[in-house]
């Protein structure tokens, strides 16, 4: 295991703050490791924030986790974590390559991985575990006049809340099926309030930290208004599906509650969340922590030592480039005349 070891953030996408984070971490830490993506989309707003840029192939080929592997051992990699829900299960199966290229995927086995990413897997994994989880339907195995109204039409594997429909009686039901593209499994609408619980596991499956954060408002199934949240029994239902489902790196539950009872945990996924600055605003520093563990290290569980009250409202930003040759530059690196040349 590298003393200083950088980071690779696979299909990294917009997840800019995610990116600065790390690269403040190591800067914080007083370490030498990078911070390295990689996506397809050369417009990606990631890679102009990162120290080093690695081309992958498309997560489906079938060298992908080799591909992973071989950059791990290149560039002295100690962490390797997927920033979208598109390549954690194809790194979890590489794991072993990567962990003898010097490195550790910062994900939970295989199986869970993939349970976390199918609904109806989902359901059943939770319910193995003793964990809540809201009544959930195969199509084709339920009477669905017999369904306890509302429900929801929930692709078995989704993403960014599409083709998720609300459904108030078996008109509404028979509709929205007919017109859904996806496989998909029938569930329970939970009434009550609905939360996010930002999570951190440890290599071994420990809860190391579970930051509660209020869902204020969400756009595509990304939270961009947020409050955190002291609440303990937030933070134990997280360390119990942490620690019940063998959970590994950082991972976000989405559970509703109504009365002061636990209704179910409707999402788990598998990497940083979308309100990911909340949490870090608060106190999690779950970059650092990861850094730590990649470099050997054995970090004490943070179990309600966040900051609570801390809220967050999100805003666009962006990248300002210009075409060098065949290479997109920042303009800022271009110097003042460039800036301003043509205006």
């Amino acid at each position: 295991m590298a003393d200083s070891p950088s980071v690779l953030l696979t299909c990294a996408g917009q997840r800019v703050d995610i990116v600065r984070a790390f690269r403040d971490a190591l800067h914080r830490r007083g370490e030498r490791g990078r911070v390295i993506v990689s996506d397809l989309d050369p417009l990606s707003p990631s890679l102009y924030a990162a120290d080093l840029v690695v081309a992958l192939p498309p997560v489906d080929d079938p060298g992908y986790g080799r591909a992973v592997a071989d950059i791990v051992a290149r560039e002295g990699v100690g962490a390797v974590l997927p920033l979208t829900d598109l390549d954690p299960v194809m790194l979890a199966e590489a794991a072993p390559l990567i962990v003898q290229a010097g490195g550790r995927a910062f994900l939970p086995t295989p199986q869970v991985a993939a349970g976390c990413q199918d609904k109806w897997l989902c359901h059943e994994m939770l319910e193995a575990a003793g964990l809540p989880s809201p009544p959930t339907w195969q199509l084709g195995t339920v009477d669905q006049s017999s369904l306890p109204f509302p429900v929801m039409i929930k692709p078995r594997i989704g993403f960014a809340g599409r083709w998720i429909h609300r459904c108030d009686d078996t008109d509404e039901l028979d509709f929205f099926l007919a017109r859904t593209p996806v496989a998909s499994v029938i569930q329970k609408a939970l009434p009550g309030e609905e939360f996010s619980i930002d999570c951190l596991g440890s290599l071994d499956a420990r809860a190391i930290g579970a930051i509660p954060r209020s869902m204020l408002q969400s756009k595509g199934g990304e939270q961009i208004k947020g409050e955190t949240l002291d609440d303990p029994q937030l933070v134990d239902l997280a360390a119990r599906t942490i620690e019940g489902i063998g959970l590994v790196g950082p991972c976000t539950i989405q559970c509703f509650r109504e009365n002061g009872d636990i209704l179910g945990i409707t999402d788990i996924n598998t990497r940083f969340g979308g309100g990911f600055p909340l949490p870090l605003a608060a106190g999690g520093d779950y970059p650092a922590l990861i850094l730590a563990m990649a470099a050997g290290e054995d970090p004490p569980h943070r179990l309600g030592n966040h900051r609570a009250g801390v809220v967050m409202t999100r805003f666009l930003s962006e990248h300002i480039l210009m075409r060098d040759g065949e290479a997109l530059v920042p303009m800022a690196d271009r110097g003042e005349e460039a800036m301003t040349s043509g205006i």
